[in-house]
C-alpha cells in the first residue's frame, strides 16, 4: 500500500469552529449533520457520466470528494482520506457471515491544472492499484510508518458510497426477516471528523441520489456543516447540472481552479460591496473602470481560494 511523500500526520486545513485540545482527545460523540437530496436530473446525469466513462460508482464520488477538499483548504494538493472496504479479497469469502472490513487509505497528489475528467481518469486508476492491495492490514501500514493510530489524521477524513440493492427489502436469515433501517437512524454519532457518504437508492422516487455530511461536532457547529454542504451541492450542479440546449455550467476539460464554491448570493452580496465601496467617486467613467477593476480583482481572489 503506497502512502510515500505524504505526511500521514498532517491534518487538513478544514475551516473548524473549534481546534481539538492537544491535551485531551476524548470526543463527545455529538455530530453536526447536513444532508444533501440531488434531483432526479442530477442524479440521472450522475449516473451517466459514470456509466460512459466507465466509472464505478465509488470512483465518481471520491473524485468529486477530493476536488471539493482541494477548494475547501484553499488548494491543498497532497490529499489522503480513508474509506472502509468490505475486505472479501478472496471469492470463498463472499458468501461467509463475519466481519472482514478494514479502513484503506486513499492518497492522491492533485495537480491543480487537471481538468475534472482528468482528476476522474487519475483517481480510477487509483482505486484499482489499492484494492489488489487491499488484503495488507492497516495496522501493517500503519508499522511502516512507525505509527499508530491515534495519531494519523486521514482516518479522521472518511468517504464512503452506498448504493442499495433493489432486494434489499426482502432480506431473511434462516427464515427470519430482516428489516431495512434508515441510515438517518444510524448516522445521530460521530465517528470521524469529518465524513461524507453518498447513496444511490434506485427504487426511491424521490431520493434515488443523496449524501449525508456527517462531522463531530468538538469542532464543527451544526451552521457550518450546513454551509459546507450548501457549498458541495452547489459544486455538484456546477460539474452535473446541464443548462438549456444542453450544455453544461462548467467545461469538463478546463482546470479544476474554475470550480467555485462561492454561492451565487455570497457572489452577488460582494458586489454589492464593491459598489457601495465607490458610491463616493464622482466622475462617472472612472467609477465604471475602477467598479470593474475591483469586481475583477475580487473573481480573481475568491477563485484562487474557493
Amino acid at each position: 500500500m503506497k502512502t510515500e511523500r505524504y505526511n500521514i500526520e498532517c491534518s487538513l486545513s478544514l475551516p473548524v469552529d473549534r481546534q481539538r485540545s492537544s491535551t485531551n482527545q476524548q470526543r463527545s460523540g455529538l455530530a453536526s449533520i447536513a444532508e444533501i437530496i440531488f434531483d432526479n436530473e442530477l442524479c440521472t446525469s450522475f449516473l451517466n457520466y459514470a456509466s460512459s466513462h466507465h466509472l464505478t460508482l465509488f470512483q465518481l464520488g471520491l473524485s468529486i470528494f477530493y476536488v471539493f477538499l482541494f477548494k475547501l483548504t484553499h488548494g491543498e494538493t497532497d490529499l489522503c482520506i480513508g474509506s472502509i472496504n468490505a475486505n472479501r479479497y478472496r471469492s470463498e469469502l463472499v458468501n461467509i457471515i463475519g466481519m472482514f472490513v478494514s479502513t484503506l487509505p486513499y492518497h492522491i497528489q492533485l495537480d491543480p491544472h487537471w481538468s475534472f475528467e482528468e482528476v476522474v481518469k487519475h483517481v480510477q486508476e487509483k482505486c484499482l492499484s489499492i484494492l489488489e492491495h487491499s488484503h495488507y492490514p492497516l495496522q501493517h501500514i500503519l508499522g511502516d510508518n512507525r505509527l499508530n493510530q491515534s495519531n494519523v489524521s486521514f482516518l479522521e477524513t472518511m468517504f464512503d458510497f452506498i448504493s442499495v440493492s433493489k432486494d434489499m427489502g426482502y432480506l431473511s436469515l434462516n427464515d427470519t426477516n430482516l428489516e431495512q433501517v434508515s441510515l438517518e437512524q444510524s448516522a445521530e454519532v460521530s465517528k470521524f471528523d469529518f465524513s461524507l457518504t453518498f447513496e444511490h437508492n434506485p427504487s426511491s422516487d424521490n431520493k434515488r441520489l443523496s449524501c449525508r455530511f456527517v462531522c463531530s461536532h468538538d469542532l464543527f457547529e451544526k451552521s457550518t456543516i450546513s454551509q459546507i454542504a450548501e457549498r458541495f451541492q452547489y459544486m455538484f450542479e456546477q460539474l452535473f447540472q446541464t443548462l438549456p440546449g444542453n450544455i453544461s455550467m462548467i467545461d469538463m476539460s478546463s482546470s479544476i481552479n474554475k470550480v467555485c464554491l462561492i454561492l451565487p448570493e455570497e457572489a452577488e452580496e460582494m458586489e454589492l460591496v464593491v459598489f457601495h465601496r465607490l458610491k463616493d467617486i464622482v466622475n462617472e467613467e472612472t467609477t465604471v473602470i475602477s467598479l470593474r477593476n475591483h469586481i475583477y480583482l475580487f473573481q480573481v481572489y475568491y477563485n484562487t481560494v474557493w
